[in-house]
């Protein structure tokens, strides 16, 4: 079994855990799920996330061959575009981009031909498909349902979920997202579910349920199987979705679900400047609140 070297970075304003991966033996390393600030209010964008990324890296002496995103978030935009510029890599996710590409182009009004013809990620990873970190060996698993394009990364003894599984306090991941479905969550848990019970598992999000002091980002897949509140091993796929579903319906939206997701399936790329030399994000009103 290979131990890959995990450092965790916390944005508390979009409650995300990001995360660098690196091989202790060649110092080669993976960027998983960065954030690039946004301020909703000016609609501005800075950088603190992801210089904290880079002072470690260099602080390291580590290179970056990835830039993993888990899936198109809504929570947060990615800052894989800037990290790229500064340190290298391969920004990748799943082929199943393609899906959520064409479901919110539509939303949207963007010309799906765009995506097709122009891909924007450096590389998208087949389902179940191998690749390495220096000399660490890591695969990707399928875990669709909280969106179609989800992939959780195992590296050595350590698997990237996503926005799959949270704490065991805190449960599951919503599935009303276009294309997001509670059962096929249910699916992907349980693939998740049959890997080593030592298996380190690594969190996107953390929201510090009540009577929880702290956040955290790390559980393993034995507790999980154990305790998770809305999925473990004893749980039925039936009351699961039952239950998922019913929670949903009592969200709200992600705050920033809709100015960062354009964003985030063009792989962090700003939209072009318009005549004006300005950027614009588009926002499709009154869409979801008729839908």
């Amino acid at each position: 079994m290979q131990y890959p070297v995990v450092k965790a970075f916390f944005d508390e304003n979009s409650n995300t855990f990001s995360y660098v991966v690196h091989d202790p033996e060649t110092k080669h390393c993976a960027i998983i799920d960065s954030v690039l600030d946004y301020d909703a209010a000016s609609a501005s964008t800075s950088t603190q996330q992801a210089d904290k990324i880079i002072t470690y890296i260099d602080s390291k002496a580590l290179t970056v061959e990835w830039i993993l995103e888990t899936h198109v978030h809504a929570d947060h935009l990615t800052a894989s575009q800037y990290l790229k510029s500064k340190l290298g890599g391969i920004i990748a996710m799943s082929e199943k981009i393609a899906i959520v590409q064409d479901t919110f182009s539509a939303i949207y009004h963007i010309d799906i031909k765009y995506f097709n013809t122009h891909q924007v990620f450096d590389y998208l990873f087949q389902d179940n498909e191998n690749f390495s970190i220096g000399n660490l060996k890591a695969y990707n698993i399928p875990t669709p349902g909280h969106t179609p394009a989800c992939l959780s990364y195992v590296i050595g003894d350590a698997v990237f979920i996503g926005d799959t599984l949270f704490m065991p306090d805190y449960g599951t991941a919503r599935c009303d997202f276009p294309k997001g479905s509670a059962d096929t969550l249910f699916e992907s848990v349980q693939k998740l579910y049959q890997l080593p019970e030592q298996t380190r598992v690594f969190l996107c999000h953390d929201y510090k349920p009540e009577g929880r002091d702290e956040y955290i980002y790390q559980t393993d897949i034995g507790s999980q199987k154990r305790s998770n509140i809305h999925l473990n091993a004893k749980t039925q796929k039936q009351d699961f979705v039952q239950m998922r579903q019913a929670r949903d319906k009592t969200l709200s939206m992600p705050k920033l679900i809709l100015p960062v997701i354009q964003m985030n399936m063009n792989a962090g790329h700003f939209p072009e400047p318009e005549s004006n030399g300005i950027r614009y994000l588009k926002l499709p009103l009154n869409y979801f609140n008729q839908s």
